[in-house]
């Protein structure tokens, strides 16, 4: 099983009801993301690439 390292963008610390998403980039190749109020629950997994390309279009 992949071992991933997420982290929860420093914008959201400190803040009430800092709900949001939290991010895994230390496994080559892939970015794994999941919701921060469910810490064991399930991630999606997308490629870097595909997560470069989603990013800038935000």
């Amino acid at each position: 099983m992949t071992s991933f390292e997420f982290v929860k963008s420093s914008y959201s610390e400190g803040q009430v009801n800092s709900d949001c998403v939290e991010v895994a980039t230390n496994v080559a190749g892939t970015v794994a993301v999941r919701d921060s109020k469910r810490g064991d629950g399930p991630a999606i997994e997308v490629t870097d690439t595909a997560w470069a390309a989603f990013a800038r279009t935000l």
